[in-house]
């Protein structure tokens, strides 16, 4: 633990939050909050949508700000929830820091590899905190994945592949300007499928060289559908179909791994059902996975609560980071090698710096 962690230890009060973006995904942030009660407190929130403000105002009984540097500078906040478009989060982040305010910022952190830098950069310049949201994470058939993968049940790993067989029709991304553009939203891999871009590293470890085609089919500047192949350093080869076209409504979010000495599926619409689980030797809990299932209408999971409490953990100087700025560049970066794959038809290396 740093000085500088140490220094914003909160263990006598309730750790301020606002948030800033109130618009799909904020309400799993409003509900963390709620469910942490005790520990955080919503002091303050902020939209540039005056209707959208108003409502979550009332709502919610704070303060509302059209304007983040005028919430910045009229509010006391030990920690800012960014819920905007994935544009502007680097911006907003660094402002979020000069004013040495931790920072909090939903997938994927940035739409461009420097913005993610950046934001990083200038959180260690500031002495705050970067946490970025992976709440899928937290989902209880992951969890028992990660387990297999740490216990080395699988011996070495020979192939992976991931599907996100999701809908999104046209009126989704006619709702705002900003969804399905190249620099506030980016395409199905940089949005949609950002978690399942995160389980490669995640899961199975550093990424050596993608391949990536990708596809539009909507009226949108990004892609709607694509495949990636993936070669990690380990040696083990894998794949993701990622398409945002399924007919008539979500299908599938899945992971396969095959081992030497395992093979597991991960299915369901959004990796929430253990459909095949089979090692050469039993473990004591491979009875208990079928209680890892779910049901769900949702493919943001449940994590975001399990994601609070390691943050305010963390804030109290009990915790380290589960996913830190630094955690969160390295999907960025796969991300961005996708993308440069496809639109120069060749193989990327990582890491895209030295």
């Amino acid at each position: 633990m740093t000085d500088s962690i140490k220094d914003k230890q909160l263990n006598n009060r309730k750790i301020r939050i606002a948030i800033v973006g109130c618009g799909r995904i904020s309400k799993n942030h409003f509900d963390s909050i709620g469910k942490h009660a005790t520990d955080i407190e919503l002091i303050a929130v902020c939209d540039n949508d005056n209707k959208v403000l108003a409502e979550h105002i009332e709502k919610y009984n704070v303060p509302g700000y059209l304007r983040l540097v005028d919430m910045m500078k009229n509010e006391s906040l030990d920690l800012v929830a960014i819920c905007t478009p994935s544009g502007t989060h680097a911006d907003q982040a660094i402002i979020i820091s000069k004013f040495g305010v931790n920072v909090m910022t939903e997938k994927p952190m940035a739409t461009r590899w420097q913005d993610g830098l950046r934001m990083v950069k200038a959180c260690d310049e500031a002495g705050v905190l970067m946490f970025v949201v992976k709440q899928n994470r937290h989902n209880a058939t992951l969890q028992l994945l990660k387990r297999a993968v740490e216990e080395k049940r699988f011996g070495r790993i020979h192939m992976v592949h991931l599907n996100v067989f999701w809908t999104r029709p046209q009126s989704y991304y006619d709702q705002a300007k900003w969804r399905g553009t190249w620099e506030f939203d980016g395409g199905a891999f940089m949005n949609q499928a950002s978690h399942y871009v995160d389980l490669l590293d995640w899961l199975i470890g550093p990424i050596d060289k993608v391949q990536a085609m990708m596809s539009t089919f909507r009226d949108i500047e990004v892609e709607d559908t694509g495949v990636l192949n993936v070669r990690w350093r380990n040696g083990a080869l894998g794949s993701m179909s990622v398409t945002m076209l399924t007919y008539p409504q979500n299908l599938e979010g899945s992971i396969t791994i095959l081992g030497e000495k395992g093979t597991v599926r991960v299915g369901g619409v959004a990796v929430n059902d253990i459909q095949h689980w089979q090692f050469d030797e039993a473990r004591d809990y491979d009875e208990g996975i079928r209680q890892a299932n779910y049901e769900t209408a949702s493919v943001y999971g449940f994590g975001h609560p399990l994601y609070y409490k390691n943050v305010i953990e963390v804030m109290r100087g009990l915790a380290m980071p589960e996913t830190d700025g630094r955690e969160g560049l390295k999907s960025l970066e796969v991300l961005i090698a996708a993308y440069l794959s496809a639109r120069d038809g060749n193989t990327v290396s990582l890491p895209l710096e030295f």
